[in-house]
């Protein structure tokens, strides 16, 4: 079967905001996102794409603009089904204010049975996204062979599940799978079972050298990202998070 390459969209403006952001229209990639999707070209060129698929969502269409610019012939399609989670109510609200709202600690430890006020449970999420990665997979593999290599551009919480899905853990561990913007994750399917190659491969390592200490900040509060405001809980960062500078 084919091999799938997962990437992450680049740093939007709600990642820098410390929001998530769902399917609020109108976010897109902020100046260092531009930046990482203006690199993607470069990092795959060795790579021949049968085709991309991306979320609908504005940041993930932006991140693939400059890949498609570069090969005019990769055939582009859109595909809902690995659109972000629909946080629903949770949608465009802060994640530090997030973090004190009691269903967070399910979504952290028992994501499997989390459903998101107004909106739609991980375990649903998890579903729509596996099936979508099935269907390509077949498609892909009828129309260009086995050894075809497809991408996706997709989000944090998206992508975590169908490595979850890949290694065959519950969804209840997802929370300790990890992805940065405009990451590159990789996994290639077998009619037995599915290898990770690559995870959250950026090609930097500074995000992981330690924290340097920082001074009570009370103005960073408004922008305080969820990784900073609850790194010394071991929460996993919902919607993804900004990862590195």
């Amino acid at each position: 079967m084919a091999t799938l390459i997962l990437v992450r969209h680049g740093r939007s403006t709600a990642n820098t905001a410390g929001l998530l952001a769902g399917w609020t229209p109108g976010v897109g990639l902020d100046e260092r996102g531009a930046e990482q999707a203006r690199a993607l070209p470069g990092r795959l060129a060795g790579v021949p794409l049968a085709a991309a698929v991306t979320s609908p969502l504005q940041r993930c269409r932006e991140t693939l603009e400059p890949l498609v610019a570069e090969r005019p012939d990769l055939p582009l399609h859109t595909d809902e089904r690995i659109g972000e989670c629909h946080y629903g109510d949770w949608s465009n609200r802060k994640l530090a204010e997030l973090a004190e709202e009691p269903l967070m600690k399910i979504v952290q430890q028992h994501p499997s049975s989390a459903a998101f006020p107004g909106g739609e449970s991980m375990r649903a999420m998890q579903a729509r996204a596996v099936d979508a990665v099935r269907d390509w997979n077949a498609r892909i593999e009828e129309e260009h062979g086995a050894d075809a290599v497809f991408l996706m551009c997709s989000h944090g919480d998206i992508i975590k599940s169908v490595v979850a899905d890949a290694l065959g853990m519950h969804l209840d561990l997802f929370q300790r799978i990890h992805v940065d913007p405009c990451s590159v994750t990789a996994v290639r399917y077998t009619p037995t079972r599915p290898f990770l190659l690559r995870l959250g491969d950026t090609g930097d390592f500074a995000s992981l050298a330690p924290r340097p200490a920082r001074a009570p900040d009370p103005a960073a509060s408004e922008t305080e990202t969820f990784e900073a405001a609850t790194e010394d809980g071991g929460n996993a960062v919902v919607g993804g998070g900004a990862g590195a500078a």
